[in-house]
């Protein structure tokens, strides 16, 4: 079956009207990127050329620029979250349980969602043996925090013809590579169906500073902009805002404090559910068999 015969077509204005716990308007779920970039390999993303254009390994300031990020800047996004009280997605590397156990034990005490991100940080059609780097994932974090994940987000979204099959094969329920919609969508699949999690590469820190090269403040103003017309929305029917964040592009000092004001800005409105990847697909699930 082709990819994209899976998953057919809907108008959102014809899904079904779908209502969010408590009478809330828009479910927002923020997910937290943290990944393992080999200092022998090419690097994922570059802020920095090399020098006569000619890539050199190992790649020094482009792994640094990273490391930072695991090393400080998901720190100063660790305690933005908790300080609010908002309920975060770790969309993690397998491998970053073996290779940052303090950052992974931080997001497990905290009770962060840990969703499956590859083992490490490339994309899935580069992989040797995909079936095994997705077991070695959902293995690696389901030791390290006592549970399989149930949701996944493909390095850079990346999917070959075999990755659904082989996430549902491995348990995953949910996954948020699909930005097609503000609502979840099911996914056809032949061990079951996956449920889509709206996901956005609009109100995505890598996107917006990394690829657009805008400047610090228009994350806040982007991100702010969607949700107020999500949630304008969700008074006719349910929307999902998912806001998808990098220690090492807005966990940096001066970004940070426009992540700090997006967060106040979510959280002093009452008609906002704010929820996890898993969270999210339950309820659309339990929805979906109302209606």
């Amino acid at each position: 079956m082709a990819i994209t015969d899976r998953i057919p077509y809907l108008a959102q204005i014809d899904r079904p009207k779908l209502k969010l716990p408590g009478g809330k308007r828009l479910a927002v779920w923020v997910i937290l990127n943290v990944e393992e970039w080999r200092i022998e390999n090419a690097m994922p993303r570059t802020v920095l050329s090399p020098p006569m254009g000619q890539p050199l390994l190992p790649d020094v300031p482009n792994w640094s620029w990273h490391e930072y990020g695991m090393r400080a800047g998901f720190w100063r996004q660790f305690k933005a979250l908790t300080e609010r009280n908002i309920p975060v997605t770790l969309a993690i590397n397998g491998n970053v349980c073996n290779s940052y156990p303090r950052v992974a034990a931080a997001a497990l005490e905290a009770g962060f969602e840990f969703m499956g991100h590859g083992f490490l940080q490339g994309p899935m059609h580069k992989l040797d043996d995909q079936a095994d780097a997705i077991k070695r994932a959902v293995d690696t974090i389901a030791k390290f925090s006592g549970k399989p994940p149930r949701s996944w987000e493909s390095p850079g979204l990346t999917e070959t013809e075999a990755t659904l099959d082989l996430l549902r094969l491995n348990g995953i329920e949910y996954v948020a590579d699909w930005v097609i919609d503000d609502l979840p969508q099911e996914i056809a699949t032949p061990h079951g169906t996956i449920t889509t999690i709206p996901y956005s590469v609009e109100t995505n820190d890598i996107v917006i500073h990394a690829l657009q090269h805008l400047p610090s403040e228009q994350f806040l103003k982007r991100c702010t902009d969607q949700f107020d017309r999500l949630y304008l929305e969700g008074a006719d029917n349910a929307r999902v805002m998912a806001i998808s964040i990098h220690p090492y592009i807005t966990g940096v000092p001066h970004r940070i404090k426009y992540l700090e004001a997006l967060l106040d800005h979510v959280i002093c409105h009452d008609g906002v559910a704010l929820m996890t990847a898993s969270e999210i697909g339950d309820w659309y699930r339990g929805e979906m068999a109302r209606t």
